[in-house]
């Protein structure tokens, strides 16, 4: 009898241990990056993009689990993936920011990502970071539930993936490198239009025949995996007819906020459930900008439509119902409405961990604005006179020419980067009054980074300003982190009288989030993550100017505490091709078509 104890013991055992070994998985995927044509808006062009689809295929994973991708650069310049939201705990090495983690993957060459799924679970995504290239590289990663574990709602009957884009006329990047050009010095491009899926949908020219459609059927639940790829353009979306409830943020899961629209910000994901229970038809799906700049109408001349379209025996010769419900592009309070309702889920099983005012170890308050770029001769060669620029604390980012991490790892700084990045502004003034003075406008370039000990608590304030009449909304993104947010506000913040309103409770726990206009935002995290992680506005056109910074964390006094070695492949600091260079994109296509 014992003996027959001990055999079912030890296949207990056994068994646990393969149990414990399935519950993470391995997955493996190939990313051939290289240009296809596409025809949007009347017009063929060649376009980067990933295993020949726009968006970009979905990566599926369960949370813990680990993601290789082999990335092929078949393309003409060079470019760099970041897994946006991924914390990639201890391995920044695939991280992504180009010339922060590591340098470009030149043409011809490819490079395998380690993708690293922690505490993650929901909706994230992955982008090109490089120059403007992830406005054609970008796709979805689905995080389900850890095997054994469910969803905190009730299961969906299906799901669908929303992935909002921004559509350009002509050669986006030859576009980008002219407007940076010392010679040229003009704005950088603006939006030709918008899209769902890759569609820029009904209402857009040449684009009825191809709208974006979901089929559903009456009486589900359908999850929406959304994500706002767009490059600079909040975001609102609203389907005709029903309401939509929000169960999820950034990886993380919030309590559920019943709404007929919501508003999301560049950069960020959202889960979203839909109940399927309206009359028989079809209903558009909309996304419209929301513009919070100094602009008196929208940049595009059009929604993005997409159609939600019910199975079933019915016949209708009308139009599409369109949501009347989805705010005005101008407006204002709808957003910062919805904004304020986010909340953690805060349970037994999705807790929270809000750091308190006596953990704080290090405060930082920073500015992010809009200015002109000063150089004086002797300052830097590759330093020049411009009218565009952005700074947080008036430090304008310069990428360097090599591996902020990488110098890092060997124990070099300079002239790589400089460690003082300061806590605070030069100068204290009333940050939401429309300033031009030049000791106001002016700021100057540098590659600063901030140097945190292991396991510090962090609280950075961020203030819009006006500076310029450049005030606008900043989606800011922090890499290798979530945060919580304790609050966020208009004017200037003032922390005797702000910080009593913060939520320390239940806040929203997530990596992407709005500064307002002329307003600020307040955030805290534990610093838990050696290594060195970019942040940055996520307005595609404020990182170009330089409205970013990287905290450098230290390692811990433990080997499970320090960043891991390098792997041996990482790709070398060799110069990118400039896209001047390149064939035109008539002769890429004649190429294509031959």
């Amino acid at each position: 009898m014992a003996t027959q104890f001990l055999v079912f013991a030890v296949l207990i055992v056994i068994l646990l241990v393969f149990i414990s070994l399935a519950q993470c998985e391995v997955h493996y995927h190939d990313f051939i990056v290289k240009e296809v044509n596409f025809t949007r808006l009347c017009e063929s062009k060649l376009m980067l993009v990933v295993n020949e689809s726009y968006p970009g295929p979905a990566i599926r994973a369960r949370k813990g689990d680990t993601i290789y991708v082999n990335v092929y650069n078949q393309g003409y310049y060079g470019f760099t993936i970041h897994w946006h939201g991924v914390k990639q705990p201890r391995n920044p090495w695939f991280d992504g920011p180009e010339y922060v983690t590591q340098c470009p993957i030149l043409p011809g060459t490819n490079f395998t990502y380690q993708v690293q799924l922690s505490t993650e679970e929901g909706t994230l995504w992955w982008h090109a970071h490089s120059d403007w290239t992830r406005a054609s590289v970008h796709g979805a990663i689905v995080v389900l539930p850890a095997l054994g574990t469910t969803f905190p709602f009730p299961e969906p009957d299906e799901e669908e993936i929303i992935v909002f884009g921004t559509w350009y006329l002509g050669n986006l990047k030859e576009q980008v490198d002219k407007c940076l050009d010392p010679a040229t010095n003009s704005d950088l491009p603006k939006a030709s239009g918008y899209t769902i899926n890759g569609q820029p949908g009904d209402f857009s020219p040449c684009s009825t025949n191809t709208t974006y459609r979901r089929k559903v059927d009456c009486g589900k639940t359908y999850l929406l995996r959304i994500v706002n790829a767009n490059m600079d353009e909040e975001f609102y979306f609203a389907i005709a007819e029903h309401s939509l409830t929000v169960v999820g943020l950034d990886g993380s899961y919030t309590k559920p906020i019943n709404t007929n629209y919501i508003v999301i910000a560049p950069g960020q994901t959202m889960d979203v459930l839909l109940n399927t229970s309206s009359t028989l038809g079809s209903y558009y799906m909309v996304g419209r900008e929301y513009l919070n700049s100094n602009v008196d109408k929208p940049i595009a001349d059009h929604d993005a439509i997409a159609i939600l379209e019910y199975n079933g025996n019915y016949t209708t010769s009308a139009a599409p119902l369109f949501p009347q419900q989805i705010p005005n592009s101008l407006s204002q309070e709808p957003a910062f409405n919805f904004y304020g309702k986010l909340r953690s889920l805060a349970t037994p099983e999705y807790p929270v961990n809000v750091p308190q005012e006596s953990d704080i170890t290090t405060k930082m308050y920073i500015t992010a604005s809009s200015n002109a770029l000063y150089c004086t001769p002797d300052f830097d060669p590759t330093c020049f006179n411009i009218s565009f620029a952005a700074s947080v604390n008036n430090i304008s980012w310069a990428n360097p020419s090599e591996s902020i991490l990488q110098a890092y790892y060997m124990n070099i700084s300079e002239p790589v980067y400089e460690t003082d990045f300061p806590d605070e502004p030069p100068v204290y003034f009333n940050f939401t009054e429309k300033t031009t003075t030049l000791d106001r406008v002016l700021t100057v370039q540098g590659t600063k980074v901030k140097v945190l000990e292991y396991n510090e608590t962090v609280e950075m304030v961020f203030q819009g300003t006006e500076v310029m009449g450049g005030s606008a909304n900043h989606p800011m993104h922090l890499h290798g982190h979530s945060f919580y947010v304790l609050g966020f506000g208009f004017g200037n913040y003032f922390a005797e009288r702000d910080s009593k309103t913060f939520n320390l409770i239940d806040p929203p726990y997530v990596s992407t989030f709005i500064t307002p206009k002329k307003g600020w935002l307040a955030i805290r995290f534990i610093a838990n993550n050696p290594g060195v992680w970019f942040w940055h506005c996520h307005m595609e056109r404020h990182m170009t100017w330089g409205m970013e910074s990287a905290f450098m964390v230290k390692n811990g006094g433990t080997p499970e505490t320090s960043m891991l070695p390098p792997p041996a492949t990482m790709p070398s600091c060799e110069v990118p091709l400039d896209s001047a260079t390149l064939p035109s994109n008539s002769e890429l296509m004649k190429n294509q078509i031959e």
